[in-house]
């Protein structure tokens, strides 16, 4: 119980400090510019609709066991992961319109994402005697991700000498705290991540290829915005679905599925990075509205 305690608390602190980061480089005009997306709509049905149940579907045809299923959706339901930029600005893409998205879709997943992951798991068979708590789970979404977020871009509008001061600090501390969650849970849950097999790995790789190819798709004619949507769409949110299994289901192997499938999906988006860096460069993204690069 413990040890469940202390992920929770290092999750939670890891998702905030990341979110105000976040919202500390971001303006009020890349947050609207990218809402211009031309396929927004599109883009926020695939990865809340089109994801989770691609994830759902694959999971049953693989037969992948239940808690390791559930831990998939939970991952399926969760996009951008606040990496999104880092891996954009390493691959050279459009990092204004990944900063704009990856503040939309926290903000998104706070009210969509529970309920995403309790329609998705009433699916999953054998499943039934699991208790999400929706209620509970929105309200710590809210304040670890809605919060933080409009904090950071308030701050950086209103209060600019301290957003210079509060801006590095935070995003080191932050990467920090999530790198010392993901490890120590890790460590915790490190046999039942043994015990995955790597018939749900395989499950987890076929789905981010399918999530890549599906943002690559939706991302329009500019291969550096298609390299964000990509990227976003087979990213998921470890933290945050870290946090959900944490909060619902934290004395169950679903943590540990969770943890297994999303250190697999950081090592694929840093594959996916090396291509597109080394192998195959993507052109400089054209200004939008003065804001991208």
């Amino acid at each position: 119980m413990t040890a469940q305690i202390i992920i929770k608390l290092l999750t939670a602190a890891s998702l905030t400090g990341l979110l105000l980061a976040v919202g500390l480089r971001l303006t009020v005009a890349q947050i609207v510019d990218s809402l211009r997306q031309g396929r927004m709509a599109w883009i926020v049905a695939a990865n809340f609709v089109l994801v989770p149940a691609l994830t759902l579907a694959l999971a049953m045809a693989f037969r992948v066991p239940e808690p390791i299923a559930a831990g998939m959706i939970l991952l399926g339901a969760a996009p951008f992961a606040p990496v999104v930029p880092v891996f954009t600005r390493m691959a050279k893409g459009d990092l204004a319109l990944a900063a704009g998205l990856t503040a939309l879709f926290p903000f998104l997943s706070a009210l969509l994402t529970p309920a995403v992951c309790a329609s998705s798991l009433r699916l999953l068979p054998g499943t039934g005697a699991l208790k999400f708590s929706f209620l509970s789970i929105l309200l710590v979404l809210v304040l670890t991700i809605t919060l933080p977020l409009l904090a950071g871009v308030a701050a950086n509008h209103w209060l600019p000498n301290l957003r210079k001061a509060l801006l590095r600090p935070m995003e080191v501390l932050s990467e920090a705290t999530g790198a010392v969650s993901l490890a120590f849970v890790t460590i915790v849950e490190f046999d039942t991540i043994l015990g995955t097999g790597w018939i749900p790995l395989l499950a987890m790789v076929v789905i981010s290829e399918l999530c890549l190819a599906l943002g690559w798709a939706l991302g329009g004619p500019g291969k550096a915005a298609r390299l964000v949507i990509g990227l976003g769409t087979s990213n998921r949110n470890i933290a945050l679905a870290l946090l959900i299994a944490l909060q619902s289901f934290g004395d169950s192997p679903i943590v540990a599925a969770v943890v297994a499938n999303g250190l697999l999906l950081i090592l694929l988006g840093l594959v996916h990075v090396a291509y597109w860096r080394f192998i195959s460069p993507v052109p400089a993204a054209l200004p939008s509205n003065g804001t991208r690069n």
